[in-house]
């Protein structure tokens, strides 16, 4: 498994899932919570994203020319994408709208955020690796 990701394979994961749940949200459709919900899962799973594998056919230069994003965080904020998701799809199938668009709306907001330059699921896992070493450095 490789230790980086080249960054615009990372923006077309998040372009992906911004768009799928944009559209779930549009369309309340379980086959848009469903596609990304896979694709996540085939990335964890497997280490085959199928978004990524296709998105690589068309970078023009060798992987290592690109800005690297770490393989550890980006498989963090994948599982982030992947909870919410099936938290969302849970909700649609138990016919409790409201919560299933809620979490929708959150993992495309996060992405789309993600792809403005802020990473949220970077900030979280910040933040808990700080709060596991301060606790560290009590015991």
């Amino acid at each position: 498994m490789p230790s980086s990701i080249p960054r615009p394979l990372v923006r077309l994961n998040q372009s992906f899932i911004f768009l799928f749940a944009t559209a779930y949200v549009i369309f309340s459709h379980w086959i848009f919570l469903t596609i990304p919900l896979v694709a996540g899962l085939m990335g964890l799973v497997f280490q085959f994203n199928p978004v990524m594998k296709a998105g690589k056919l068309f970078l023009h230069k060798p992987l290592h020319h690109y800005i690297p994003e770490d393989v550890d965080q980006q498989n963090f904020n994948q599982k982030i994408a992947v909870s919410l998701l099936t938290i969302s799809l849970i909700f649609h199938l138990f016919s409790i709208q409201w919560l299933a668009i809620t979490a929708a709306v959150l993992v495309g907001l996060a992405s789309f955020i993600a792809i403005l330059g802020f990473c949220v699921g970077c900030f979280v896992r910040f933040q808990w690796k700080q709060y596991q070493y301060r606790r560290s450095q009590h015991t």
